[in-house]
């Protein structure tokens, strides 16, 4: 039985702790979605294109990883792949009861779809797409936190802040 994952998430944008966990993901599974989750409650700075495009960008030496995209529910996207497992990172004791609600209500909706979660390595505990984003914003260094095209990308799209 191919053993197939789905690792969703914003991916606003993906940080070197994301990558981290898709890698991981990768060396466990067979295949792996990396699903870019549309939620149009949020305000994103990068359209769904321009984070599937970072992440094609960043996985092209994982074999086994697809990127994709989905606006509806996370349980619905993992059936239509025949995902058996969603795969989200924790960071730390505070993510774990938001995560915990979220896994209930997918068990709750398929019981068939198992959640696993990997722990962040410790160098990117503290990291998330919020703070990369704000920390960019105001010039500061982020090289080391995400990869070279996505710190590009935002420098990009700060360019004109940065300058005034």
């Amino acid at each position: 039985m191919n053993k197939v994952a789905v690792v969703p998430g914003s991916f606003d944008p993906v940080t070197n702790g994301h990558l981290d966990i898709i890698r991981r993901a990768a060396d466990v599974f067979d295949e792996v979605f990396v699903a870019v989750m549309n939620n149009s409650s949020k305000n994103s700075l990068f359209d769904v294109n321009e984070r599937m495009a970072m992440i094609d960008t960043v996985t092209k030496d994982m074999p086994n990883v697809k990127v994709d995209s989905s606006s509806g529910l996370l349980i619905h996207y993992a059936k239509s792949k025949n995902a058996n497992v969603i795969v989200r990172g924790l960071r730390a004791v505070s993510d774990f009861e938001y995560e915990m609600q979220i896994t209930s209500m997918n068990r709750y909706l398929d019981e068939n779809i198992e959640t696993f979660f990997i722990m962040t390595k410790n160098q990117h505990s503290f990291l998330s797409s919020s703070i990369v984003k704000e920390v960019s914003q105001y010039g500061g260094d982020i090289a080391t936190l995400v990869p070279p095209v996505v710190d590009a990308a935002l420098k990009e799209k700060f360019k004109d802040r940065l300058k005034k």
